[in-house]
């Protein structure tokens, strides 16, 4: 009979897809107006670096194929976004999009994995100087989340937080924390750990601003850039497996 962590890590998959595929909404828009215009390609680019960083991860650490499995397809989808990113950015983004590419997506990791296996003999030492590297990287994209917060309580308003976004992001923590917990993987439940922390606050505030009468907000913002503070493009919210 399977652990209970496989269970557990069978939901989290399943989560986790769910969040990786919720911008689809946002890239059919970009191509059928075949411009990226407004939308921001950073938050996609670092989620790939962060997949491609923990499939690694779950690859070369035992037991944590369920870790790989997840990353690897949230890799795949996130270099199909950044490729449509690439294929509709405007002419005078394209080129620095092409840099912060090479940078992130190629050449960092390809960096971090050839410095751990040259550094460290050991697997073991190889898998957690990844699961630093990679643990790291996603408790330093949750400011993203925190400045979301603030927008809520600055404005009294929960249209720049949706309710689902900060729902998959408390549940998709909660999960993947309990996965870790039972696997005794410090550097999943770390990271984990903190996005069910703020997945929790933001719920919390949406239980608050909910009903409350906005102030501040402006007006005559375009449908793209609306799009993009109400978390059509849900990548600026790190996901951790």
């Amino acid at each position: 009979m399977a652990e209970p962590s496989f269970y557990i890590g069978v939901i989290g998959n399943v989560i986790s897809v769910l969040v990786f595929l919720s911008p689809v909404e946002t890239f059919w828009k970009i191509v059928k107006r075949r411009s990226t215009e407004e939308y921001k390609s950073l938050p996609y680019i670092c989620t790939l670096l962060g997949s491609s960083l923990w499939t690694y991860y779950g690859i070369v650490t035992p037991g944590e194929y369920l870790v790989s499995t997840v990353n690897g397809f949230g890799a795949f989808v996130e270099t199909i976004y950044v490729s449509l990113f690439l294929f509709y950015a405007p002419r005078h983004l394209k080129l620095n999009t092409i840099i912060v590419v090479a940078m992130l997506n190629v050449f960092f990791p390809i960096v971090a994995i050839v410095a751990t296996r040259s550094a460290f003999e050991d697997e073991k030492m190889r898998s957690q100087s990844i699961g630093f590297i990679s643990a790291g990287l996603n408790i330093i994209m949750y400011g993203s989340p925190l400045s979301a917060m603030k927008t809520v309580v600055t404005t009294k308003s929960v249209k720049y937080m949706p309710f689902w976004l900060s729902f998959f992001l408390f549940l998709n923590g909660a999960i993947w924390a309990v996965y870790a917990s039972l696997q005794h993987d410090v550097f999943l439940l770390v990271p984990n750990g903190v996005g069910f922390v703020f997945g929790t606050m933001q719920l919390i505030l949406y239980g608050i601003y909910r009903n409350a009468k906005p102030v501040g907000l402006s007006n005559g913002v375009s449908e793209i850039a609306q799009d993009e503070e109400e978390g059509l493009t849900s990548r600026d919210v790190p996901l951790l497996s």
